[in-house]
């Protein structure tokens, strides 16, 4: 295998202030790309400035609010503006925000999974795919989930179904343009703290109960019986963004040790 795959190619990371989008910007940092880092929190800096420190490329660093249009296409904006293209595109913003039956959750609760989980990757499509077609190359990474099948976070699962829905249309529209479109739905994985909680209110005695039926039916649904560490999401997000897998599209790739989602 390469250990050079994104030598001198333009590749856009959301979600790359901490665990699996930080790990992904690393990795491909050490394979020769040229990185646009993307969070909401002023904490993906610190990874620009770890990856200059290894003796990288220097990455253009993005704070937007993917959950916005405008925001996303400021995004893809400030890529072509500095690069001029855009290789790959790997979408990881999102994650639960709570943790209950589905009965529990409340109106605001639902749209706002929503729009974390499904509209940030939904908009960077959108935002990005000009530049692709024109470019008439590309490849976008979608990062899902398998908990589209699982307890507790039903509007999160949706969202997710979502992502696994647009990422099979978006195959089929552009795979004549030499674009793929693919995602990676991810089983449990340890990312230790987090530096950016997505919910600051701390969990009720019912919402524990709740978050630790998720973590048991998690490691009870895999044959390897553990979490994920974000190098082995990474590998997978990587791999499909690469050219070794030029010929794979509109594919959603479990990788949940066994867990097919």
């Amino acid at each position: 295998m390469s250990t050079r795959r994104f030598e001198e190619k333009v590749v856009v990371v959301t979600g790359a202030a901490q665990g699996i989008g930080r790990e992904v910007a690393l990795r491909a940092a050490k394979e020769g790309a040229l990185l646009v880092l993307v969070d909401f929190s002023p904490l993906v800096k610190a990874v620009a400035d770890e990856i200059v420190e290894l003796g990288f490329s220097e990455p253009l660093v993005v704070l937007a609010n993917l959950e916005q249009y405008a925001e996303c296409c400021k995004v893809m904006d400030a890529a072509i503006a500095k690069y001029s293209r855009i290789d790959s595109l790997i979408n990881n913003v999102g994650g639960t925000i709570w943790a209950k039956p589905y009965e529990y959750y409340e109106e605001e609760q639902v749209e706002t999974e929503i729009r974390r989980s499904l509209f940030p990757t939904l908009w960077c499509c959108h935002a990005v795919l000009p530049f692709m077609q024109k470019q008439a190359s590309g490849s976008i990474v979608n990062v899902s989930s398998i908990a589209t099948k699982g307890l507790n976070r039903v509007p999160y699962a949706a969202a997710k179904g979502g992502v696994n829905a647009l990422t099979a249309c978006l195959a089929w529209e552009n795979g004549n343009r030499g674009i793929r479109v693919n995602a990676v739905a991810p089983g449990g994985t340890d990312v230790g703290e987090r530096k950016i909680p997505r919910n600051s209110q701390p969990m009720s005695d019912d919402e524990k109960v709740w978050y630790q039926q998720i973590v048991d039916q998690t490691i009870d649904s895999t044959v390897m019986g553990r979490y994920s560490t974000p190098g082995e999401q990474a590998s997978a997000i990587l791999f499909l963004a690469s050219d070794e897998a030029s010929y794979i599209t509109g594919t959603i790739l479990p990788v949940g040790g066994g867990d097919q989602g």
